[in-house]
């Protein structure tokens, strides 16, 4: 039996829930990360000690980190549309995987969380700008990709890469900006994922 452990309006909680609902995999979903699930008990700790969401156990298994946990679901489900089995192909996938998990949301976070979130923590406009303009230049990389696929993020199919890229494009248009840049190939790929009932239901959802 597949568990999902963290709250709903987590963007990684959502990575996972998008891709169990492409791939019509039943998942049991317990929200830690609330009031009445603090990720401080020892039970939580015991599976994850970074105390961060989500984590899936399957069975005796747990893994943690939402990328590897997208991994490990298309791979057990041996879905290769997702995550190619010749090397080349899956490089290429997780590539964008790392790219979204490392720069791309290392880039937007400040930003997010002081205008979206209000965190008085992310207050300081002069980082503020600095987020907007790496998040911004980071933006216009994956625009020039998504112009030379005209598609999807690795090429004409959907995979892994636009589950986790696809969450962090739809916050970029959630996020309040007073001036954004014009980017047609990234608005293209928006609308065409926006097609797609798993991520109406876990992506564009109405949470930023």
């Amino acid at each position: 039996m597949l568990t999902l452990l963290g709250r709903s309006p987590s963007i990684n909680v959502r990575k996972v829930l998008w891709l169990c609902a492409e791939m019509q995999l039943p998942i049991a979903h317990e929200e830690w990360g609330t009031p009445q699930l603090p990720l401080d008990q020892p039970l939580f700790l015991s599976l994850n000690p970074n105390a961060q969401v989500p984590v899936l156990r399957d069975g005796e298994f747990v893994l943690w980190e939402s990328n590897s946990i997208c991994r490990y679901l298309a791979g057990r489900e041996k879905r290769a549309d997702l995550l190619p089995t010749t090397p080349a192909a899956r490089a290429q996938v997780e590539q964008w995987m790392d790219w979204q998990l490392g720069d791309l949301n290392n880039a937007w976070r400040y930003a997010f969380m002081g205008l979206v979130r209000h965190s008085p923590a992310h207050a300081d406009p002069a980082l503020v700008a600095r987020s907007l303009a790496d998040w911004t230049r980071l933006m216009q990389i994956l625009d020039t990709q998504l112009s030379k696929t005209g598609a999807f993020v690795t090429g004409e199919n959907f995979t892994l890469a636009d589950v986790v890229i696809g969450l962090s494009v739809h916050r970029w248009f959630m996020t309040p900006l007073e001036e954004r840049l014009a980017l047609p190939a990234v608005d293209a790929y928006y609308a065409q994922l926006s097609m797609r009932p798993a991520f109406q239901l876990h992506g564009r959802n109405g949470l930023p």
